[in-house]
């Protein structure tokens, strides 16, 4: 197990120290965030109890970055290096941002965001937990149910949307779901305790209120999952072993990475996790652009129950929390298999002191089947060739579901992305010998809710350069007529999507439906517009009323496809600060103004959507289920461009 660190510490001792040379789109280390707050805390007003939201690169415009990289050009010595802070005062209950040069050790910008209500810092959920368990009132609502060991409640605490009341306005909320343990190592989904909730003021940190619903029997079973609570193990697997006695094929340079054709830059933020920057293809000897910049912006959780209380469970684990600070340390064997180059990352707690996560992002080559193949039968000859793919990966652990978030990268130019979704199923008690149309019962007296799983995924396209086009193509049968007698033809009708109204888009397997990024300014040698096509999975849309607080808050889940003309302050699709907002912010708001997004600098926001009616094999802890989708290219090259993959050692093909 190899952990390849990608920078060196830059140190905290005193703000007069030289910055050791970085890249543009290096995320920032841990000295650079200890600097940034230093910075800031000498330069403004920060108080002792500010909370730091999170500390992150404030990236260069994109002019200030040569991509594909030019021997002409220096981005590490030209660029300023910034920092973003985002940081809460719960003494004047406000959000702050912040912009601190690194290079200049000054603040360049400090703002209060009206209104805003930042995501949750882990110690904001930390020290909710402790004052909800400390509530006369709860303590008294865990008696009435027969709980005497309050050490064996777990506290969720969840963002509360726009549920709270009016005379809440303003403060900073959470409320709390409850499960109980019957023994330290139990699985705490398996006995939900039922309609007992305290809203919290994380400002204050004080419980402002406690509801109880009523009681109802704990669960009977404990929803073992571990080997050693599960019985006798499977014990008829053979070693399989991955090996590569010349090591890996790709190189990793600090933060960037060329493996076969490909050559990218890896950042990570604490909201967004990992980020694919300047992904570009290397075509007889020119590194052509494909991307700009990837990544998850959103993630949407929303439930399908409608009784009181259950229906305010919905999340934003992205916009409400950030997936970066629940990114795990990966583990060889068990979370990546192979041989494995690791990446750590630093990033802020909410004292803006930096952590590290070791081994945050797992990088790995893995066999993908044939590549291409054809036996030619006069000959009696075959030529094939095996596929490999380049995986790029990280997993994060939200409560009960862990995500885990995979880019693919193949020898024939094709991106996949893929997220692969596990963990335990959220769960409320039912009384004895009761069902419900809103769920699965997986156990007895245990309910399973139906949901759904979001993910906004925000695609900088930059197809040979930053002018693009989008249209979307549908195969459509042809009339019959004397140009179709025999009622057989059909063809691709391919219509640019020239302003936002029109790019506000939904999947439509029947017709074949994809969109394709085209760049109209150039022409291959076939006379083609270069271009990739975003090619769809399985997905669904939000079942939720168009009208109703969720949806208003989620609008992007509304369509699988939105374009958007580039504008760098345009990061997450349902806005800045989506906690506690009432909607209506992010793509809704941007998309009003109806901008053109033809042969300009575009930004693809394409939204998975999984629905999950749960299943009796999805308890104790669910199998993974899968979405995605791939990038393709399409009229990129004039060729196969995979023809020059050698044949496999070992073979005589």
């Amino acid at each position: 197990m190899v952990s390849h660190h990608a920078t060196k510490d830059s140190g905290s001792d005193g703000m007069a120290g030289k910055l050791p040379a970085r890249h543009a789109l290096d995320p920032l280390d841990a000295g650079e965030i200890a600097r940034a707050v230093q910075i800031l805390r000498q330069q403004r007003p920060v108080p002792t109890d500010a909370r730091f939201v999170s500390v992150t690169l404030h990236e260069p415009p994109k002019d200030q970055v040569a991509f594909p990289a030019s021997e002409g050009r220096d981005p590490i010595a030209e660029v300023s290096r910034e920092a973003d802070v985002v940081l809460r005062d719960p003494r004047q209950r406000a959000t702050f941002e912040a912009v601190v040069s690194l290079t200049a050790c000054s603040v360049l910008s400090w703002r209060t965001i009206p209104g805003a209500q930042a995501p949750l810092t882990p110690g904001e959920i930390g020290d909710c937990a402790v004052v909800t368990m400390a509530d006369a009132r709860i303590l008294a609502g865990l008696e009435r149910r027969g709980i005497a060991d309050p050490g064996r409640v777990r506290v969720e605490p969840w963002g509360i949307g726009a549920f709270s009341g009016p005379e809440e306005a303003g403060r900073r909320l959470a409320w709390t779901l409850l499960f109980y343990r019957d023994q330290a190592d139990d699985n705490p989904y398996a006995k939900p305790i039922h309609g007992l909730h305290a809203i919290v003021d994380l400002d204050d940190m004080a419980v402002l209120r406690v509801e109880d619903l009523g009681t109802v029997p704990l669960p009977p079973e404990a929803g073992a999952y571990v080997s050693d609570r599960v019985g006798p193990l499977r014990d008829d697997l053979r070693p399989l072993e991955i090996i590569q006695p010349e090591g890996p094929s790709f190189d990793v340079r600090g933060w960037e990475i060329c493996w076969q054709r490909w050559r990218l830059r890896l950042g990570f933020t604490a909201r967004e996790g990992l980020v694919l920057h300047t992904v570009g293809y290397e075509d007889h000897g020119e590194v052509r652009p494909v991307m700009w910049r990837a990544s998850v912006a959103e993630l949407f959780i929303p439930y399908a129950d409608p009784r009181p209380f259950y229906a305010w469970r919905n999340a934003f684990d992205i916009g409400e929390v950030g997936i970066g600070i629940l990114t795990n340390s990966l583990e060889l064997g068990c979370d990546c298999l192979g041989e494995v180059r690791y990446l750590d990352v630093d990033l802020a707690d909410g004292s803006g002191a930096p952590y590290k996560i070791p081994q945050a992002i797992c990088l790995h080559e893995e066999d993908a089947g044939l590549l291409w193949k054809h036996f030619d039968a006069t000959s009696g000859s075959t030529e094939v060739r095996r596929s490999r793919r380049l995986v790029i990966s990280f997993i994060i652990t939200a409560d009960n579901y862990e995500y885990a978030f995979y880019w693919y990268f193949y020898q024939d130019g094709m991106i996949e992305f893929e997220v692969k979704l596990t963990g335990i199923v959220m769960t409320c008690a039912l009384p004895p010998g009761e069902a419900s149309d809103f769920g699965t019962v997986v156990a007895p007296q245990t309910l399973a809710s139906h949901h759904q799983h979001f993910f906004s995924v925000r695609l900088d396209m930059a197809v040979d350069g930053l002018r693009n086009t989008v249209y979307e193509v549908d195969a459509e049968a042809v009339a019959m007529g004397p140009g179709n007698p025999l009622g057989n033809a059909f063809q691709p009708v391919r219509r640019p999507l020239r302003r936002e109204s029109e790019a506000q888009r939904v999947v439509d397997p029947s017709r074949g439906r994809y969109w394709l990024v085209a760049n109209p300014g150039k022409r291959t040698q076939l006379g083609h517009e270069p271009a990739y096509k975003l090619v769809p999975g399985p997905s669904v849309l939000a079942f939720s009323h168009p009208t109703s607080s969720v949806t208003r808050r989620a609008t992007f889940a509304t369509k699988n496809l939105w374009v958007t003309p580039f504008h760098a302050a345009e990061r997450f699709p349902a806005g800045d600060y989506p906690n506690q907002h009432p909607g209506g912010a992010g793509l809704p708001a941007w998309t009003k103004a109806d901008r053109p997004i033809e042969d300009t600098d575009i930004v693809l926001w394409y939204t998975l959507g999984n629905l999950h009616i749960a299943r009796p094999e999805d308890w104790p802890v669910m199998p993974v289920e899968r979405v995605g989708f791939m990038l393709k290219p399409a009229g990129f090259f004039d060729q196969n461009p995979a023809l020059d993959v050698a044949p496999a050692s070992s073979s005589h093909c």
